[in-house]
């Protein structure tokens, strides 16, 4: 059970940084343009102006980079016995878990938005699954993953999530626990 954890968390480190890049790099002033240019969908904002293109942006590379540094590792027996991946397409690997961690936020954005959930307002459990479960979905192009490695990945997402955040509210990184 010890390694099929170890397996997820490898896996799941590009999604990771990628979903903690927007907040990371909210200060910084390029791109900082909505995804979704502050339309509206029947009154209602598409994603929120909280999703821009700097995060998504910045996300993407965060992944990328990991991805980069698990592939240095990858020739390492520890790294190796725990990688359900061949790092050698570490490009692609941290493209499509950046990308599909981003891209699962903001599928939960949209929703919250259609329920007239605001912004930063705690949505169990989907604000601590969102963003693994578009990782698990965007790499499931290139590796096709077992139903229990899925589950205890989410699992493990969601926890780490809630101790991410409280961590960072309580250094005052985030304005909220959630």
């Amino acid at each position: 059970m010890l390694t099929l954890i170890l397996k997820s968390l490898y896996l799941m480190l590009p999604a990771y940084f990628a979903n903690m890049a927007p907040i990371i790099c909210k200060k910084i002033k390029f791109l900082n343009v909505p995804v979704d240019f502050n339309e509206k969908l029947e009154g209602k904002p598409i994603f929120g102006r909280n999703k821009t293109y700097r995060g998504l942006l910045a996300g993407v590379i965060f992944a990328v980079i990991i991805a980069f540094i698990q592939f240095l590792l990858s020739r390492f027996n520890f790294f190796s016995s725990i990688s359900i991946l061949d790092y050698s397409e570490w490009h692609i690997i941290g493209f499509l878990l950046g990308l599909g961690a981003l891209v699962g936020d903001m599928a939960e954005s949209f929703i919250k938005r259609r329920l007239n959930i605001k912004p930063g307002k705690s949505f169990i459990p989907f604000d601590q699954t969102d963003y693994a479960i578009g990782a698990l979905i965007f790499i499931s192009i290139l590796n096709r993953l077992e139903l229990n490695f899925i589950f205890i990945t989410i699992a493990l997402s969601f926890m780490l999530h809630i101790i991410v955040n409280h961590l960072s509210f309580l250094f005052k990184i985030r304005k909220s626990r959630w």
